[in-house]
């Protein structure tokens, strides 16, 4: 995967704008630079320090391109630990063309998708899980998921590992040291110590793994559900939340017959909300199809809003029953919050014999006016309190990829056969076995161990230039 070439691409977004970085890595960065720049003090970048800033021309067989400005990075002090030129160039997509195209002429190869990054990582810059935490920050786009890809870019989740990692390394070597005296029947791994570090590593794990829950929200935002009768003020209230006029509203019965979604953030957390179809019996079959995508969004949210009209209440006799069944019989596991819209056409008594019902339940009830946005804050903090972000505040670490998720329910399982072989009497070479497939899945994690389809799949993700 990895190869001497010096590659280039084009560093910000593609496009026009103020100005664009050029960035070119390898060892060939500093000659290919002097063969194109000219410097307005006409030195040449390899003769420069480290770190420094150069004002110049982009030139080529006497024809200006641009006047840039020449970032230089020398080797190991950069990101990608080779030799690095960053071109400051003019945001013309013409001018960006003309540039890279000319240093391309002069040797340099297009980089891959994440190529720099995987060069960072393969020079010793970066461990593994940093590396994906650099996708993680540019894709950020919330307080909270730009927090968790900072912390593990910084190597709080990668330290924390290779820690636990180094100290069952160490009993590790021990116990293989014992298989070589076996004859001797020596002991030079104190087993009480041994079950005091696997005790540590298992609650380690387990709230690695418990934190996956929390993490995967804010990295992906949540995903709620607004259902209920057509004509209940379910696409108001979407406009309400997002404050803003997003879906069409009017009293004609089943007028949103697809589903419309749009995200808001709150408290650094991405709440995704999902406009549905009414639910009833219908005989038209596009609003039919949209009822029927209805019930695959509820399947997707991680939360329901039960959406219920005030009026409708007043004439079935407070009877709201039926549709928190139809929601609960389906999908028992997911919260749902009770919503009732219209709320002046209710008494206080009414409310709290609603509030008091649901309470059996086990559910909350919000009451709101969407059209007069009434209650809408008091609805917000409700989603908020479904997300528990105090280990945020705690700056504990977060997983919230995938991989490293996976990786770490295996070394749990692993952990947990070391414990049970060592509380059982296993012999040392039986142990020894399951203590290497735990190392080895530590390493998978943070890089010591690897091999080229995996980082293939990874670095694939990332953006060009980065």
């Amino acid at each position: 995967m990895y190869t001497n070439s010096t590659i280039v691409a084009l560093a910000t977004p593609s496009g026009a704008g103020a100005i664009a970085v050029i960035r070119l890595s390898g060892p060939e960065s500093l000659s290919i630079c002097d063969a194109v720049f000219q410097a307005v003090r006409f030195k040449k970048i390899s003769e420069q320090k480290s770190h420094t800033i150069h004002l110049g021309n982009i030139v080529d067989d006497g024809k200006i391109f641009d006047q840039v400005l020449v970032s230089l990075f020398k080797n190991p002090h950069s990101y990608t630990g080779e030799d690095v030129v960053e071109i400051s160039c003019h945001g013309s997509v013409y001018i960006q063309q003309q540039i890279i195209q000319l240093l391309l002429r002069k040797g340099a190869t297009m980089a891959k998708p994440g190529e720099f990054t995987l060069r960072a990582f393969l020079n010793g810059k970066l461990d593994l899980s940093q590396a994906e935490a650099v996708a993680d920050l540019i894709a950020s786009d919330n307080e909270s998921s730009h927090q968790i890809a900072m912390q593990q870019m910084r190597g709080g989740f990668s330290n924390e590992l290779k820690l636990l990692r180094m100290e069952l390394l160490n009993f590790a070597s021990l116990i293989e040291l014992e298989l070589d005296f076996s004859e001797e029947d020596v002991e030079f791994a104190d087993r009480t110590q041994f079950s005091i570090l696997l005790d540590r590593i298992e609650m380690v794990l387990k709230r690695l793994i418990d934190s996956f829950a929390v993490g995967n929200v804010i990295k992906n935002g949540i995903p709620v559900a607004i259902v209920g009768e057509p004509n209940v003020g379910k696409s108001t209230l979407l406009n309400a939340l997002l404050n803003e006029e997003r879906a069409i509203v009017s009293d004609i019965a089943g007028t949103t017959r697809d589903t419309i979604e749009d995200e808001i953030v709150l408290n650094g957390i991405g709440f995704r909300f999902i406009d549905t179809a009414g639910i009833r019996e219908t005989q038209d079959v596009v609003e039919s199809i949209g009822i029927k995508k209805t019930f695959e969004k509820i399947e997707q949210a991680q939360v329901v809003i039960l959406l219920l009209d005030a009026k409708e209440l007043q004439v079935s006799g407070l009877k709201f029953n039926v549709e928190i069944e139809k929601i609960k019989n389906q999908f028992p596991l997911k919260p749902l919050v009770v919503v009732i819209n219209k709320l002046d056409l209710l008494s206080e008594k009414d409310i709290e014999l609603i509030r008091h019902d649901l309470e059996t339940l086990a559910l909350k009830l919000v009451t709101i006016s969407a059209k007069q946005k009434v209650g809408i804050d008091e609805l917000k903090e409700q989603l908020l309190s479904f997300v528990n972000t105090g280990v945020l505040q705690n700056n504990e670490t977060i997983v919230t990829n995938t991989r490293h998720y996976d990786s770490l329910l295996k070394a749990l399982e692993e952990i947990q056969k070391v414990k049970f072989g060592l509380n059982s009497g296993l012999s040392a070479d039986l142990m020894a076995i399951d203590i290497k497939q735990a190392l080895y899945y530590f390493g998978e994690i943070t890089g010591e161990v690897t091999n080229d389809e995996l980082l293939g799949n990874i670095f694939a993700n990332f953006c060009i230039g980065k």
